[in-house]
């Protein structure tokens, strides 16, 4: 699905987000800490609820001149504390170790967004261990600590290779000494249930069975762009769908909302709000470049929103990191 067919959709469902936020100033840009880079399209599996549409057919990379580039802007930006690369498979990309390396150069605390899969490629054997070497957080998507229910969204004997990859992880101190977090989607037209009860039920499932242990869970919500949407359309559960993130929709999620604290640059150089933005080419204003980088523009600049937000701000909130807005009584359990 094309992005021009993206957009006519998104925009059928009233109230738009726009006026079910009440955001007529706009949703402003607060601070500028993460870095996050998309260096392509291509990844060794092609999973159902994938908003970046990646697969092993994609093309489209980030090259060397490009890479550069952004390690150049990175240089001129000591307040970024994360740069954050993620794909498809980031480490796909002939760039990937390039910029970890010269991420790390310039003193910035690098996540890598893995599938876990990647680490089974011919080529790929030693990724864990150039990961361990740098320090890198990694950020592993595990849709559930059931196998059916992953290799149901992922792909066949995807959990399998994911607990090997896993496995790998915590032989080099991940889970310990170094961080690894794991990522969960929910399955179906569902929102992500609390990431405080998925964490316990993960740490006890994945400890008990395999060994495996880890820092943290993250719960994101399907977000209705790309190979979702397109799933949500020809099951006829797109309106079901909406209507749930927009009846959950949370007013107090909008200040930790990923895209108000970071800047998402592509494969090509061009600069967005988010990831989900740079799917539906929707480019900052007025930079939509990093050739024209200018960081007083981007200080306090007014982000793009469109329909699809509903699903960053509904229930708990979801961002890269997780549940934006954590229960207070969850807060006073953890403490």
């Amino acid at each position: 699905m094309d992005i021009v067919a993206q957009h006519e959709i998104l925009s059928r469902h009233v109230p738009s987000f726009e006026a079910k936020t009440d955001l007529n100033y706009g949703l402003t840009a607060l601070s500028f800490k993460t870095f996050q880079i998309n260096v392509g399209r291509w990844c060794n599996q092609a999973c159902h609820h994938c908003h970046v549409d990646a697969s092993p057919a994609r093309t489209e990379m980030m090259d060397r001149k490009t890479a550069q580039l952004c390690m150049q802007v990175l240089a001129q930006l000591p307040n970024v504390e994360i740069v954050d690369i993620t794909g498809g498979a980031p480490e796909g990309n002939a760039q990937f170790r390039f910029l970890v390396e010269e991420s790390r150069r310039l003193g910035k605390h690098v996540m890598d967004r893995c599938n876990l899969t990647i680490m089974e490629e011919p080529g790929f054997e030693d990724l864990h261990a150039f990961l361990a070497f740098h320090g890198v957080e990694v950020v592993a998507s595990l849709p559930h600590f059931a196998a059916d229910r992953t290799d149901n969204q992922r792909g066949r004997g995807v959990f399998d290779k994911s607990i090997r990859g896993l496995q790998k992880l915590n032989g080099l101190g991940y889970g310990t000494t170094l961080p690894l977090n794991l990522v969960y989607n929910p399955a179906g037209v569902y929102l992500s249930s609390s990431q405080h009860q998925l964490e316990r039920e993960f740490r006890e499932q994945l400890f008990d069975h395999y060994g495996i242990v880890f820092h943290h869970l993250y719960c994101l919500n399907n977000m209705p762009i790309n190979r979702y949407l397109e799933a949500l359309v020809r099951a006829g559960k797109f309106e079901a769908y909406m209507e749930r993130l927009v009846d959950a929709y949370n007013p107090d999620t909008l200040s930790g909302l990923m895209c108000r604290h970071m800047i998402s640059v592509g494969y090509d150089g061009s600069v967005y709000d988010c990831d989900f933005n740079q799917m539906l080419d929707m480019k900052t204003e007025p930079v939509s470049h990093l050739r024209n980088f200018d960081l007083a523009a981007f200080m306090g600049r007014r982000i793009r929103t469109g329909n699809h937000c509903f699903g960053c701000t509904a229930g708990s909130g979801s961002s890269c990191g997780g549940e934006v807005v954590v229960d207070e009584l969850v807060q006073i359990a953890a403490t």
